[in-house]
């Protein structure tokens, strides 16, 4: 069996896809370099998985992760995470990431703000993924659904302080949590920013850039600040 072969069969058993294909452009010189990054992000995660809170299979750590409270950290088979990601998983209900999710470079995960008031926690579905330098804030909880698609530097804030009144520091007026929720088969844009309380509905594209303050309706495109509905994806196969 050649090098390609093998490296089709071994992901498309992690995977779990049997139609997985490697681009014809890869030499094999690319090939071993992967194999390379990828052998060492494996090692690292064979030195982690004991301390974890559990962990369905292969998990692949890259250079300089930091993994907080992983007591608390709940990954499925074949986990990524990419160089310098943070996760702090101290929280009610801890971080359970599912099978084949990628957290991109630089992404910061924190599911507490202070220890006196501990957060819900983050929940993300099967083949899902965080780009580069993504914030996640899940003190409220946040759940990503299955297949989900995040761009570079998208962020989540699941937290609100109060400041009603002018005669308190804000600091000392407390929080409200509602929670964030990005149903299956979303595509959230580069830069786009979501704010606690919000459901982004199945099928739903957030456009780069965009701040969602209020619910998206399933398989809506919506885009500005704030984001607002500019078309339907299905309103084409209803028009048929």
């Amino acid at each position: 069996m050649g090098l390609r072969a093998w490296m089709e069969r071994l992901i498309r058993r992690l995977k779990h896809d049997p139609a997985y294909t490697l681009s014809p452009d890869l030499s094999t010189g690319d090939l071993w370099a992967i194999i390379w990054e990828r052998g060492w992000a494996f090692v690292r995660g064979l030195w982690w998985r004991p301390r974890l809170r559990s962990s369905a299979g292969a998990f692949f750590v890259g250079r300089r992760v930091r993994l907080v409270h992983p007591r608390r950290l709940t990954v499925g088979r074949g986990v990524t995470l990419e160089d310098d990601v943070h996760i702090d998983a101290l929280s009610r209900r801890g971080i359970y990431l599912g099978h084949s999710v990628t957290i991109a470079k630089f992404t910061v995960i924190e599911a507490t703000g202070v220890i006196s008031n501990l957060g819900e926690g983050l929940e993300i579905g099967d083949n899902s993924n965080l780009g580069d330098y993504c914030f996640v804030g899940a003190a409220g909880g946040v759940h990503i659904g299955r297949n989900v698609l995040v761009g570079q530097r998208v962020s989540f804030h699941s937290e609100n302080h109060c400041f009603e009144r002018a005669d308190v520091p804000i600091k000392e007026q407390g929080v409200t949590r509602q929670g964030i929720v990005v149903e299956d088969d979303c595509w959230l844009g580069a830069g786009s920013i979501l704010l606690d309380g919000v459901t982004v509905g199945r099928g739903s594209v957030v456009a780069a850039g965009s701040v969602v303050t209020r619910d998206v309706p399933p398989y809506s495109v919506v885009a500005g600040v704030p984001a607002k509905v500019i078309r339907q994806r299905n309103e084409r196969a209803a028009e048929g």
